[in-house]
């Protein structure tokens, strides 16, 4: 008994003293020093290898998926944007969509409208991959603090993010233009056949002879083969033109209607609860990333697709029009000036836009599903 009243006498005394011991030490508020130190382990964590490849994968997985999605609409606005001679009849009108489908799985079957799948797939991985890796790396680099969260930093970061995806993966992209630009109904080309048409064409000359493209053309083993490798990069410049408004609005515009969705006035509505994970997303103050629920996400992902289409989508027919410029008229590759001053020609100013509606009708769900495929597999990645 005297035991057990000395036990009992003891727990007292240490309930009643825990509240004094909490007033002697308060729960530390972090200080500035401790909120840099939080950062500074962010920005470490983000440049790991481990997150690095944690999040090459989920760029690369959301990449392919949002791709396989709408192939099928990507192949016929690459028909209309270049011009294709079989497929000028259907442009100018919805419907003409509808009928462009139709010819191709008339006349190719079901799997024409995928033509060039597999070479977008091979692309978009390691595209997608860089480009969602780019953007966290030199976001990490130009936003150190919340103070630098600003619009014209954001923007940047979205436009070297795609500029440097496609330093690394344009010619995979040619190829990919080429093989669904084709609609040769007797003979099918292959990835091989087209790497091989595309080396041995004509490239630019800076005397713009007509001679000198007919010569070459006469004599294909003659061509020097940094002339046949410059052709995987016809209209590079462009798209580094286009590039840079397309990410960069692309990114921006994400990143501010997710913010905006995240507000403490509609996040109930907006915004999902989820466990922590053992490579937390980290806020500037430490706090966890808040994870918006699916509509929001999709809805932030496409209106980014929406602005950074319009944006671009000039450029984007130009870079077109260059990247098929072998395969048409005398096979004469045409500078980006030249290419603009055709379209214009042909077509006014509508001819820097024809393929819109189709666009926007594939960008919006693209990059939806991109951002969220993205977003997802970063929380299964745990990153």
């Amino acid at each position: 008994m005297p035991d057990l009243a000395s036990q009992n006498e003891r727990m007292v005394m240490t309930t009643a003293g825990a509240p004094d011991r909490l007033r002697q030490n308060p729960p530390r508020i972090a200080t500035r020093s401790q909120t840099d130190a939080i950062e500074s382990n962010r920005r470490k964590n983000k440049q790991s290898l481990d997150y690095v490849l944690r999040n090459f994968v989920a760029g690369g997985v959301a990449g392919c998926a949002a791709k396989t999605l709408i192939a099928p609409l990507d192949r016929v606005k690459i028909l209309f944007q270049a011009s294709n001679p079989q497929f000028l009849k259907y442009t100018g009108s919805w419907l003409g969509v509808v009928d462009a489908v139709k010819d191709i799985r008339q006349h190719e079957g079901f799997f024409g409208l995928y033509k060039g799948h597999s070479a977008t797939l091979l692309r978009i991985f390691p595209y997608a991959a860089i480009k969602f890796v780019a953007y966290e790396q030199v976001r990490a680099i130009l936003i150190k603090s919340e103070d630098q969260e600003t619009p014209a930093r954001r923007f940047l970061s979205g436009s070297l993010a795609g500029v440097t995806s496609v330093l690394f993966t344009y010619p995979l992209e040619v190829i990919r233009v080429r093989l669904a630009f084709e609609t040769k109904r007797d003979r099918r080309s292959g990835l091989v056949d087209i790497c091989k048409k595309i080396y041995m064409e004509a490239g630019y000359t800076p005397a713009a002879s007509k001679a000198v493209p007919a010569a070459i053309s006469a004599t294909p083993h003659q061509i020097r083969p940094l002339a046949g490798l410059s052709n995987f990069y016809r209209g590079f410049f462009p798209t580094v033109l286009g590039m840079l408004p397309y990410a960069g609005v692309s990114f921006l515009t994400h990143d501010l209607i997710g913010d905006w969705l995240r507000k403490p006035g509609i996040s109930k509505y907006t915004t999902i609860s989820r466990p922590a994970g053992p490579h937390e997303a980290l806020d500037y103050d430490g706090n966890r990333k808040v994870v918006l629920k699916v509509w929001a996400e999709l809805l932030s992902g496409g209106l980014a697709g929406l602005c950074s289409q319009t944006a671009s989508y000039p450029l984007e027919v130009i870079r077109r029009r260059m990247q098929v410029s072998g395969a048409v008229g005398n096979g004469k590759f045409l500078r980006i000036g030249e290419t603009a001053a055709t379209i214009w020609r042909t077509n006014g100013f509508r001819g820097f836009f024809v393929g819109l509606s189709i666009g926007y009708v594939k960008i919006i769900p693209m990059t939806a599903t991109a951002f969220f495929v993205y977003e997802r597999s970063k929380l299964y990645l745990g990153i």
